[in-house]
């Protein structure tokens, strides 16, 4: 069944409806549009559990000329990383994971090369020392159960690169290989399958981590910048502005054995770059940092109840002592040994700078490489979805920004505030 359009229709070229007093975001989105930022992208966002923004245009796929529609998904990388914190912070609400006990309680495993003491407030918050693995894989190594194997092995021998607890550093891909092998070890079941049963369906949420072949004809195609473009971006970047944080994760991308090569490039997407996820077989798999599909609508949906005191529309998800602990920052660095600019996390959500998207330190969520961005503000009851198929090569995209910072001006949200 289509759901009812809101109030106010979409400016052109924008298709979709908004509600009175959420024209900013309208004009934002509709405005990326027309300059020819966007291929094809959708963006939605819920006030006090309601649907207020529901917007998309463009195109899912260029050779075909497939437009983008209402329900159009795309890949949205590590905003993956934010529904994977929505189960975990699931099971430790109903006591099957303690945030403050070491890992090698439910994996005991995992304690070898000095990480006995690593709980998961320290591993999924980026403290833990491991950033990445000192054995190179490949993305088809964690697809395929007999070389999988030796992944798992190598997650448990790994050694912290520093003393946890001391630093704080991007953890890209080991956040999910380690999520993954945490929360089924103690829920006994797998991590797709229980945020979809426990969460995502209850909601209606548009997303699924291991998308099934019944939504493979909604998907977008990718268009991520070539190797050369971002190359040249990057080079720009430091010839401009040498201190910003693209030219700092540029020097550093380029320098052998880095904090940042080993956090991005293992493991490793080999010649296609980020169009090996538009394969059917990573699409197929739970990979925990980076595979999830998602609408704008889904997105939107699934961050709904975390900002409405854990429940919205009668289906509750979260206690509301859970979620109060999400609120404050729960790790902080002025510069992340990765990302190399200010950020901070609380129980494997992301928490950003005050007024990138959002003003209120209690908000959070996840962005993604390319600009998807899930994100939620309990403060005014917002929750917000964007997703694209344009990928953009710096650390955050100017269009989430832009389209975060449209929402929190609205009238309706100011109010809340």
């Amino acid at each position: 069944m289509t759901d009812p359009p809101l109030a106010n229709p979409a400016p052109w070229p924008a298709c979709g409806s908004y509600a009175d007093g959420f024209a900013p975001v309208a004009r934002v989105f509709a405005e990326h549009l027309a300059r020819g930022e966007e291929v094809g992208a959708g963006v939605s966002a819920t006030h006090r559990g309601a649907r207020v923004v529901d917007l998309w245009g463009g195109v899912a796929d260029v050779a075909s000329g497939r437009a983008w529609e209402a329900d159009t998904r795309a890949v949205v990388f590590s905003v993956t990383k934010g529904l994977v914190a929505m189960a975990l912070n699931l099971l430790a609400d109903r006591g099957k994971l303690a945030w403050d006990a070491p890992v090698a309680e439910v994996w005991p495993d995992f304690a070898a090369s000095g990480k006995a003491r690593v709980t998961p407030e320290l591993l999924f918050g980026h403290r833990a020392g491991l950033p990445g693995l000192d054995r190179a894989f490949s993305v088809d190594d964690c697809l395929s159960p007999s070389t999988y194997a030796e992944v798992r092995r190598s997650l448990t021998r790994q050694a912290p690169l520093w003393e946890p607890g001391e630093h704080q550093g991007y953890h890209a891909a080991t956040f999910g290989l380690y999520a993954t092998e945490v929360f089924e070890r103690a829920a006994g079941e797998r991590l797709g399958a229980f945020l979809s049963r426990e969460l995502l369906e209850p909601l209606g949420a548009d997303v699924s981590l291991g998308t099934p072949a019944s939504v493979d004809a909604r998907v977008a195609t990718l268009y991520p910048p070539t190797a050369r473009e971002r190359v040249l971006h990057m080079a720009r970047a430091i010839s401009r502005d040498p201190g910003c944080t693209e030219a700092r994760v540029a020097r550093a991308i380029a320098t052998p054995r880095s904090m940042v090569r080993r956090s991005f490039l293992n493991p490793s997407t080999g010649p296609r770059g980020l169009s090996v996820f538009d394969d059917l077989p990573a699409r197929r798999a739970e990979l925990a940092w980076v595979g999830a599909t998602a609408s704008a609508r889904g997105l939107a949906r699934a961050y709904a109840p975390f900002a409405c005191g854990g429940e919205v529309d009668g289906v509750r998800v979260l206690s509301p002592a859970a979620l109060s602990a999400l609120y404050p920052r729960r790790g902080w660095s002025e510069r992340d040994l990765v990302l190399q600019k200010p950020l901070g996390w609380s129980r494997g959500f992301l928490k950003e700078e005050l007024g990138l998207f959002s003003p209120h330190a209690e908000s959070f969520g996840h962005a993604g490489i390319g600009g998807a961005l899930g994100w939620c503000d309990p403060v005014t009851q917002v929750s917000f979805g964007y997703v694209m198929n344009k990928l953009d090569w710096r650390v955050r995209s100017p269009r989430a920004i832009a389209l975060a910072r449209a929402l929190a001006a609205c009238e309706p949200v100011r109010a809340a505030g």
